[in-house]
């Protein structure tokens, strides 16, 4: 299954029925699980770890070293989950001695020309639309939504079940279940499509929407937001998330309703 004119290291680990096309290159300390296809011009580099079922377009590099002055040689990894789709020419570095390793999760779709840097660890079922650049050390969480062409800036946290609109400047942290659209980004309401889709109630869809009114809507600053919704809100799975996410933020987290303003 793998193609005469691909160049693959003897060393590497490929499991059963993966298919290797012409002009791949395929380094030693790779490791590849059962029934991915890897298309033509593919380069995957030491310490690649890529999962089962998966599928990587042409032109895609995977577990180049990362870019970043401080890498020093360390031996790191690139992680991919099972059933997870890279299109063309995404760019995924591994990662450096802060983390150790870059990882990506299962069911994933990243799109053409995406990038994705050192030490990043991106959820599963994760959708990032074409030409999205990731800088390092960012977390996305499962199920987010990335529109096309943003960029998120280095250490960004981004919280599960978010949908982010395409062309975004992420500066400041998203926390989970929303939606962020506008110039500059600002909090445009949660994300009840994306969670109807995914099996949540309305009674729980109503809730959410609750605690994010309390943040947003109230007039209050996040911490007295945060108080009130202690006090007054029955704990719950998704209270305590949101919760532990906006009081994890050491950069804070985007801002409510503004109307942005247009770039001279």
């Amino acid at each position: 299954m793998i193609h005469q004119l691909a160049a693959v290291d003897k060393r590497a680990k490929i499991s059963k029925n993966v298919i290797v096309e012409p002009f791949t290159t395929i380094a030693g300390d790779v490791e590849i699980g059962e029934g991915t296809w890897i298309g033509p011009n593919v380069t995957i580099m030491e310490g690649a770890r890529i999962g089962k079922d998966c599928k990587i377009f042409p032109g895609t590099v995977i577990s180049a070293i990362p870019q970043d002055l401080k890498f020093d040689g360390e031996d790191t990894q690139t992680i991919i989950g099972d059933n997870t789709t890279l299109r063309e020419c995404v760019t995924i570095n591994r990662g450096t001695k802060a983390l150790g390793y870059t990882k990506v999760g299962s069911h994933c779709l990243i799109m053409a020309t995406s990038h994705v840097a050192h030490d990043c660890i991106i959820g599963d079922n994760v959708i990032i639309a074409n030409g999205c650049g990731i800088a390092g050390h960012v977390e996305i969480g499962d199920f987010t939504v990335m529109g096309g062409l943003s960029a998120v800036q280095q250490f960004g946290k981004i919280g599960k079940h978010t949908m982010i609109s395409g062309g975004s400047l992420i500066r400041k942290d998203i926390p989970p279940y929303v939606k962020v659209a506008r110039d500059p980004i600002s909090y445009a309401g949660i994300n009840s499509v994306g969670l109807r889709r995914r099996g949540f109630s309305n009674e729980k869809i109503f809730e959410i929407q609750k605690i994010y009114r309390a943040i947003f809507q109230m007039k209050m600053n996040v911490s007295q937001a945060l108080a009130y919704i202690e006090k007054e809100m029955l704990p719950t799975a998704e209270r305590d998330e949101i919760l532990q996410f906006i009081q994890n933020s050491p950069r804070g987290i985007v801002k409510g309703y503004g109307t942005g303003k247009d770039r001279e």
